[in-house]
């Protein structure tokens, strides 16, 4: 193993998808120095598990902790994506928790040139449709609370699987209001209310949409984006199962195992 090298990591990382293990942080806690290398890392990870074509690829995450940070993306392997109800017992967690957030889908193709020049005031019309969903986060990292975020980035940004629901039309909202509940088996059901970290949910698609075109490649219409919790990260047993509302926009039922 080519330790602390960036062919190292992607090899590590690799190796633990593969075989469904973890890989010890601390030995590459100095391997990156920026996101540029994370991203790389990402994309040559990718590409050594046959996880993505030529083409970008049709399901992402996206998101920040707030407006004023810079936002992290990371496209996902198909065959962890679900609709609901969503099962995943054929899939093995490590550390998993639940996210639930709003699944953003193009309703038009988006070129390089449109994307550079995109904002948040005109990201409305490239949207066709909205959905309920979840993300399973998990991570290839031994100890993923002290692993430092470029080694996250570079992992998928701690991706594990994505549950969709019923797609609805989109329409621009007041999410300030947007009531978000969240009910996970063997705990009292949780109700939050414009808890977006970005306050809105498509806030975000420009900062995406110039990362996903960046090589110089257009975004193709359909192409979905879940963009960032409203509950925090909740841990989950194993087994666990919940379910989540968003009112007014759809619910979505998810299972680890069994059931």
């Amino acid at each position: 193993m080519k330790l602390n090298t960036l062919d190292g990591l992607v090899e590590a990382l690799a190796s633990a998808h593969h075989a469904g293990n973890v890989v010890e942080g601390a030995a590459w806690r100095d391997a990156l120095s920026d996101a540029s290398q994370a991203y790389w890392v990402q994309d040559a990870v990718g590409r050594a598990l046959g996880l993505f074509g030529s083409e970008i690829p049709a399901h992402w995450k996206s998101g920040g902790a707030s407006r004023d940070v810079t936002l992290t993306h990371a496209p996902l392997p198909g065959a962890g994506v679900r609709t609901g109800p969503a099962r995943f017992a054929d899939m093995a967690f490590h550390i998993p928790g639940f996210e639930a957030e709003i699944a953003l889908r193009l309703g038009r193709d988006v070129t390089p040139a449109m994307a550079s020049e995109l904002t948040a005031d005109g990201v409305d019309a490239l949207i066709d449709a909205m959905a309920v969903s979840v993300e399973i986060v998990d991570s290839r990292w031994d100890d993923v609370g002290r692993t430092v975020a470029l080694l996250k980035l570079a992992d998928f940004q701690s991706h594990g699987a994505l549950a969709l629901g019923e797609w609805v039309p989109y329409q621009s909202r007041d999410w300030s209001t947007q009531v978000c509940r969240v009910n996970i088996e063997g705990s009292e059901p949780a109700v939050f209310t414009g808890s977006h970290s970005l306050g809105a949910p498509q806030w975000l698609l420009p900062s995406w949409l110039r990362h996903v075109t960046r090589g110089g490649k257009t975004v193709a219409a359909g192409t979905i984006v879940t963009t960032g919790t409203w509950c925090g990260l909740i841990p989950l047993r194993p087994d666990a199962a919940a379910s989540v509302t968003f009112d007014g926009i759809g619910s979505l039922d998810v299972r680890l195992a069994g059931g």
